[in-house]
């Protein structure tokens, strides 16, 4: 007489991404949410000075590149938390990461290569360097917040 044996096996609940998928998702959703932010409340970044940068036109381009721009971005602050030894955080310690990161991001490339940047491509527009605005730092905040918590919640 044969016997069976019935074994549970592990259930997954989450989506069990990769940090580097994690990443690439979390930094798609910053990017949006900051695109509407820019969109609403300064339109011309998004449409002009965004896909200047690489010889393109209008809102759609702009929010293209700015998508595309968070994407790696995204990837890049999962590989920081992997190098730090610390894919697996949890949401506050995500959340600040994200934030600390976008505040980072906001002093490097918009202050400071954005602007160097659109003058290369001769962007008539181009702001000067440093190119400090209250709208843009909280936008690049705003990101770094949906992105941590994004990578959280999709690592899991």
């Amino acid at each position: 007489m044969a016997s069976e044996t019935a074994t549970r096996t592990g259930v997954q609940t989450g989506t069990n991404l990769v940090p580097w998928q994690a990443g690439v998702v979390g930094g798609i959703a910053g990017g949006i949410v900051f695109g509407v932010m820019m969109t609403m409340q300064t339109t011309p970044v998004i449409e002009s000075a965004i896909p200047a940068m690489y010889g393109l036109e209008g809102g759609l381009a702009g929010w293209i590149v700015h998508v595309s721009h968070g994407a790696i971005l995204g990837v890049v602050f999962a590989a920081l938390l992997v190098a730090a030894k610390k894919p697996d955080v949890g949401l506050a310690t995500g959340a600040g990461a994200g934030v600390a990161y976008g505040i980072v991001v906001w002093a490097i490339l918009a202050v400071v290569v954005m602007p160097i940047w659109l003058s290369a491509v001769g962007f008539g527009m181009a702001p000067e360097v440093p190119n400090v605005s209250a709208q843009s730092l909280v936008g690049h905040v705003v990101y770094g917040l949906v992105l941590g918590v994004a990578y959280v919640a999709l690592s899991r």
